[in-house]
C-alpha cells in the first residue's frame, strides 16, 4: 500500500511538472516570435523611412519640415516653396514640392 501511495504521488508530481514544462515553453516561444516580428517591422520601419519621396507631397498630421526633410532626403523645403512663409507653421493637407538631394550632382 506504501508503494502504491508514493507511486501516485510521483506521478502527480511529474505530470505537474511536465504540464509546467510545457506551460513555459509556450511562453517561450510566444515571446521569440514576438521578438523577431519587431524586429522585422523596425527594419522595413527603417528603409520605409528612407524611401524617395513623390515630387508632391502633402503634409501629414504630426509631420513638421524637418521630419519632412529627414523622410525625404531635401534640405532645402523651405527655399523651393515660395508659399510656405514660416516653417513653423505647417499644417495638414500642405502641398509642398519635394526635390530629394543626391550626392551624385
Amino acid at each position: 500500500m506504501v508503494c502504491a501511495c508514493s507511486s501516485t504521488a510521483m506521478a502527480e508530481r511529474v505530470s505537474w511538472y511536465c504540464a509546467l514544462f510545457l506551460a513555459v515553453l509556450l511562453v517561450i516561444s510566444c515571446c521569440e516570435s514576438s521578438e523577431s516580428e519587431y524586429v522585422v517591422r523596425m527594419q522595413r520601419k527603417d528603409v520605409n523611412n528612407y524611401k524617395l519621396c513623390d515630387e508632391i507631397y502633402v503634409v501629414r498630421e504630426g509631420e513638421t519640415l524637418q521630419t519632412i526633410s529627414e523622410r525625404c532626403g531635401d534640405p532645402y523645403i523651405v527655399e523651393e516653396n515660395p508659399h510656405i512663409h514660416d516653417p513653423d507653421d505647417v499644417f495638414p493637407g500642405l502641398v509642398i514640392k519635394i526635390t530629394p538631394f543626391r550626392d551624385g550632382y
